[in-house]
């Protein structure tokens, strides 16, 4: 009974405390009551721990918004730990199928590496799992549970009749927040951020000095799929494009006095024309960044609407190891756009549905409130029809590649010939995917750049491989033609 009687203890001190909470306490009351009478007469006895851990007080969180978590011991020191783990992995980038895991690239220096897996590999089983057997979501789960211990795996390689058995042991990997960024057209750069970790706002500064600094003329930033992290990061990469003192975004909530976080007095923000890319899975501190380059209207936003990530929370840690994270405040844009979407079920909710409507950006522009960040252009990514879905799955033209590639030397100026197209058709023809004639010619374009992306990809590096996706990819061809206008 240990726990009821820190419950006591602590909630007599509370009201004790503050009369002016006689209500509370009576309603405590009557909860110590039916704990005290189901302990008694119930048919079972009654766990205090389930009883109060995972029944009375998520339920009493669950009537707040959904993202007001109650720790116990275990779960409290387990998030803690979290915090502090570093990250492990094995050093390679693969194409995860259904069924199959095919290696594109093993950096160099990495357990992949030392182990001897090479672009076009196919992994066939890891610590004895049939990866042909597995469920898609039962890959990606064994694929993550793999990179925490040694793990023994089973590779095809092509051209080569015998399975080859490898030992990969993880290793601390460092995936910098940039991943990619290249020359998208003359003087116009491209940027990936996939995260907005400690380093971010540097590495964002260093990757577009190498790109050409102020010099550029424009630069797309692609935040899709990002989905956030440190806000600190957020506010040093936005104010590497904003006016000193500009208004980033301000944090309000009931109990939290109301914050404005600006850029700093010395930034030197780069003069050249942006447009930021965005989707559904943009959240966070993502979506701060583009809520404060759209208000301001220093980019123009294209993509999907953003996921609606705006919650402040703050861990307390609590008597008996527990915890608690609470939602305490909300993040606004500069024109006073809640970034959280609307929470249904809960008493915020009411405060998140009354921010619906629309806004103005500093030259007087609309923007629609009501939760995430909408586009200035809505553009949808492309469709994919049966051909281009049975290719994919299939991982047909991965194959095609690796052998393409164990034969002859690519460099990132390759191209795909009309002779190699013949040689694919015939290729899937004996793997049984045989397209019409009016098909293959209403694809030819994307089935050369596909072809095209996938040799360079395992024949040079998986960036050189994105640059080409890149180049067909419709919201950035679009972003392409919004920057480039005179």
């Amino acid at each position: 009974m240990l726990i009821l009687a820190l419950l006591i203890l602590s909630f007599s001190n509370c009201f004790a405390a503050d009369n002016a909470t006689d209500s509370s306490a009576a309603d405590v009351k009557k909860l110590i009551e039916v704990f005290v009478t189901a302990s008694e007469h119930a048919a079972d006895p009654v766990d205090p721990k389930i009883a109060f851990y995972q029944g009375a007080i998520p339920g009493m969180l669950r009537t707040l918004d959904p993202h007001s978590i109650f720790f116990d011991p275990d779960q409290f020191a387990q998030m803690k730990q979290m915090e502090k783990s570093e990250q492990k992995g094995f050093g390679s980038i693969v194409s995860v199928l259904p069924g199959r895991v095919i290696v594109l690239q093993a950096m160099a220096g990495t357990p992949s590496a030392k182990a001897g897996l090479s672009p076009g590999d196919e992994i066939l089983a890891i610590d004895g799992y049939v990866l042909s057997q597995l469920e898609f979501e039962q890959l990606v789960q064994l694929l993550g549970q793999a990179r925490q211990h040694p793990a023994a795996v089973l590779v095809r390689r092509p051209g080569n009749a015998k399975l080859l058995e490898m030992t990969l042991t993880p290793a601390l990997m460092e995936q910098p927040s940039v991943d990619r960024s290249f020359i998208l057209a003359p003087d116009i750069g491209y940027l990936r951020v996939t995260s907005f970790d400690e380093n971010t706002g540097k590495l964002v500064k260093e990757t577009i000095e190498k790109l050409g600094g102020a010099k550029l003329k424009g630069l797309v930033l692609d935040l899709r799929n990002n989905p956030g992290g440190s806000v600190e990061a957020a506010v040093e990469t936005a104010s590497l494009f904003l006016k000193p003192g500009q208004l980033l975004f301000s944090v309000r909530g009931r109990s939290k006095k109301t914050e404005e976080v600006r850029v700093p007095k010395d930034a030197a923000p780069y003069p050249f024309p942006m447009a930021v890319l965005i989707n559904g899975k943009s959240a966070s501190a993502s979506e701060i960044v583009t809520g404060a380059l759209q208000d301001h209207d220093r980019a123009v936003v294209l993509g999907e609407p953003s996921y609606g990530k705006g919650l402040v929370q703050s861990v307390y840690p609590l008597m008996n190891g527990t915890g608690l994270a609470l939602t305490v405040a909300f993040y606004y844009t500069p024109s006073g756009r809640s970034i959280q979407h609307p929470l249904h079920g809960g008493t915020l909710d009411a405060s998140t549905q009354a921010l619906n409507g629309f806004y103005r950006t500093d030259s007087g522009r609309l923007v629609q409130g009501g939760g995430g960040i909408q586009p200035d252009q809505v553009v949808l990514p492309p469709e994919r029809d049966r051909l281009m879905l049975v290719l994919d799955a299939s991982g047909s033209l991965t194959v095609y590649a690796g052998e393409y590639v164990r034969t002859h030397t690519v460099s990132e100026n390759f191209e795909v010939t009309p002779e190699m197209l013949d040689d694919l058709k015939t290729f899937l023809s004996e793997r049984r995917i045989q397209p019409s004639v009016t098909d293959w010619l209403a694809h030819s374009e994307w089935l050369q750049s596909r072809l095209k992306q996938e040799i360079v990809t395992l024949g040079v590096s998986v960036a050189a491989g994105d640059q080409i996706e890149m180049q067909r990819d419709p919201v950035v061809r679009e972003a392409l033609k919004k920057i480039s206008k005179p």
